[in-house]
């Protein structure tokens, strides 16, 4: 068998994680596990932050259209006309004499 052969079947039979250097390897081992599993948390915490992002922008976009619907309705409901139609309604009309300006003279 050629060492390159040999070399690859040592590391397929597990050779590397039971011999005398054992200790380095397994090392390595657990700090590259290490970081794949932080990489992997990371990456589904950046999804969920994604998602998160993406229906508070719909909800926000949503709040928006009904406020300016309401805010629509209610510059309706304020014009003069409505509120002459209303007050109409009511049996109020409006004053024919203009109103008179009350003067206070406060002596001290």
């Amino acid at each position: 068998m050629s060492k390159v052969k040999k070399s690859i079947h040592e590391v397929l039979k597990g050779g590397f994680l039971i011999n005398e250097s054992a200790f380095k390897n397994w090392r390595m081992i657990i700090f590259i596990v290490a970081l794949l599993l932080i990489m992997i948390s990371s990456a589904h915490s950046s999804d969920k932050k994604v998602i998160q992002i993406s229906e508070l922008n719909k909800l926000k976009r949503e709040l928006r259209a009904e406020y300016i619907d309401t805010q629509t309705t209610l510059m309706r409901m304020k014009m003069e006309s409505n509120i002459r139609q209303k007050a109409k309604r009511m049996g109020l009309l409006p004053s024919e004499t203009p109103p008179k300006r009350i003067k206070v003279i406060n002596k001290e």
